[in-house]
């Protein structure tokens, strides 16, 4: 299976800190107000303070009533001017989480209650969700920085990371690629100069730092997931490290809320094994749990007892999540063999080797007119036209057409923010792929030039993936069946047939400890790429994606942290998947 390690692993850090310091900065934030209070949360803000403080805790510090809060401006204008009206005299404190920005004070001064509120920062930058797995949960971020150039969440990760280095630093050396991983680096390394920590002596316990933008691989991001806790994300939605599993799971009338982390004994074993793996887990796993439970028949008093308070506990508890993980599993089956899933990923599979174009356009057709899904239909379009660089004029035109008649008008500035994005381009006329390759291969082998051009430029914009497969390996060629009980790379995570762009560039970049060696592909990619810091032996890895991360990559990683002898550790803006990622351009929700 795929979680078996060939060498020893070494010992994680203890994120659980950074949970300690905002909840004691949180505290710290309320008692400023002495007495009795009632708390107005913002309703992104909740899933992330249930995780730092929960309601008894927040009751300790003398807040009477809680209140889920939608619409921000709004509500806090109503409460303060509802009270004047009344001539009710209040409190009226704001507390702006990660931090408060410029634009915050215009809107309260539009507002006309500038001067009837006061305000501090919650610097909760950085939530825990598992011992390797560190979120922002700054979700807009991508389509903030990425599709409409806004960079005032650059500075949030800056300070993230100076924080970061404080606890568990220092960090030795950096790599790095992409437009925002530069800014970012530039800017952290400003915050150190400003406030200097004092690190002398200290024995880091994260020694390097990878920092990618997410446009450098949206292929990975859009393909369909096939390990388990990737497909309960896409089935489900992973929010916050907990799932909702409904009715339909649970085999009751109502939902339970489970936390997903590696405390789960049941699933921190099948979380990052391909799923055709799973069920077979699962049925060994419910057989071993039964011969625990009939130990019990030749047991005396004394050792009844035993069992009773030692193990008892334990097993229902496995056993009660034995039953989910089985029933979400039923419940993923049930969806998928609806949706057709296997004719997908033989279309996605196409895609990414290149053959049977037409037939998979064909398939993009039929799914577009059938109307299965309108994100499912833009992932394929967006697939189809990064992995071909582009879709020719004829096509493009004909497949917006259809998506158009297919899921409403209003999508057209879907299309333009897609274009935007490099997601859904189309080729220049008499511009195939080939002539594309051929352009990027004369500046390549061009080794006088000292700066790229401005046509080169763009054409980085598109993707060129079919030059930086071929220069990475990205598509597999071994001979025979891939073993997805043994997998022998990371392709696993996508059943053998592609081995995620952003974790190769990372395996990549480590092995030679430089980016010496892969000057073509960064040029194909859009250069951006840095390096700094010493060169040192380390096992614990931090990776930074910028956008968002897949649970795909985080699976493909740990498998390669388990070959290498390393640990990664993950930083995102937040966790994401193919239909997050899209939804986040769609202007009218379909």
């Amino acid at each position: 299976m795929a979680s078996a390690g060939l060498r020893d692993a070494p010992q994680l850090p203890d994120f659980g800190l950074l949970k300690r310091l905002a909840r004691d900065q949180l505290v710290y934030l309320l008692e400023q107000l002495p007495g009795k209070k009632d708390l107005f949360i913002e309703a992104a803000l909740m899933s992330p303070l249930d995780r730092i403080a929960n309601v008894s805790i927040l009751k300790q510090h003398e807040v009477d009533k809680l209140y889920k809060v939608e619409n921000k401006p709004a509500y806090s204008t109503n409460i303060v001017n509802a009270d004047k009206a009344a001539g009710r005299t209040r409190k009226y404190k704001i507390i702006f989480s990660p931090q408060k920005f410029y634009t915050c004070e215009m809107v309260l001064e539009e507002e006309g209650i500038y001067g009837d509120v006061t305000w501090d920062e919650w610097s909760f930058y950085l939530l825990p969700l598992d011992e390797d797995i560190i979120s922002m949960e700054l979700p807009e971020f991508f389509r903030d920085y990425f599709l409409e150039g806004d960079q005032r969440w650059i500075g949030t990760v800056g300070q993230a990371l100076h924080l970061l280095n404080s606890l568990f630093g220092p960090f030795t050396r950096t790599y790095g690629m992409g437009q925002g991983a530069k800014m970012v680096h530039e800017l952290w390394h400003e915050i150190e100069e400003d406030s200097p920590v004092d690190t002398v002596g200290q024995k880091p316990e994260i020694g390097h730092i990878f920092l990618l933008d997410r446009d450098v691989d949206y292929v990975t991001a859009l393909c369909s997931q096939v390990v388990y806790e990737g497909l309960v994300d896409d089935t489900f939605r992973i929010k916050c490290g907990s799932v909702d599993f409904g009715p339909d799971v649970t085999s009751s009338d109502r939902s339970i809320k489970v936390l997903l982390n590696a405390q789960d004994k049941v699933f921190s074993q099948i979380r990052n094994e391909h799923f055709s793996s799973v069920f077979g887990f699962l049925s060994q796993k419910a057989r071993n749990l039964q011969a625990q439970y009939d130990r019990r028949r030749g047991m005396d008093i004394k050792q009844m007892k035993t069992f009773v308070s030692q193990e008892l506990k334990g097993l229902k508890q496995e056993h009660r999540l034995l039953s989910l993980h089985i029933g979400a599993c039923e419940c993923i089956m049930k969806k998928k063999t609806k949706q057709d899933f296997q004719e997908l990923l033989k279309t996605e599979h196409a895609l990414l080797e290149g053959f049977d174009i037409r037939e998979s356009v064909s398939f993009i057709e039929e799914h577009i007119d059938r109307q299965v899904s309108p994100i499912d239909s833009l992932r394929l379009l967006c697939l189809l036209s990064i992995t071909e660089n582009g879709l020719a004029p004829k096509d493009y035109r004909s497949l917006k057409t259809q998506y158009l008649q297919s899921y409403g008008p209003e999508h057209l500035l879907t299309f333009h923010n897609l274009k935007h994005l490099g997601l859904l381009t189309e080729q220049a006329p008499g511009e195939t792929l080939t002539a594309v390759e051929s352009k990027v291969s004369k500046l390549v082998t061009d080794r006088t030039a000292g700066k790229l051009s401005d046509a080169f430029s763009s054409l980085g914009r598109k993707s060129n993936f079919r030059g930086i497969s071929k220069k990475l390996g990205l598509i597999p060629r071994g001979d025979g069946e891939y073993d997805l009980k043994v997998p022998r790379d990371m392709a696993y995570v996508f059943s053998g047939a592609y081995v995620p762009l952003s974790c190769k560039l990372i395996e990549q970049v480590l092995e030679r400890k430089s980016w010496l060696g892969l000057e073509e592909v960064t040029r194909l990619l859009g250069g951006n790429e840095f390096v700094t810091g010493k060169r040192a032996r380390v096992r614990i890895v931090l990776v930074v994606f910028l956008g968002g991360c897949t649970f795909s990559e985080i699976s493909a990683l740990r498998f390669l942290g388990r070959e290498k002898g390393l640990r990664f550790v993950f930083l995102t803006t937040a966790l994401t998947n193919s239909a997050r990622l899209l939804e986040s351009t769609i202007e009218a929700k379909a």
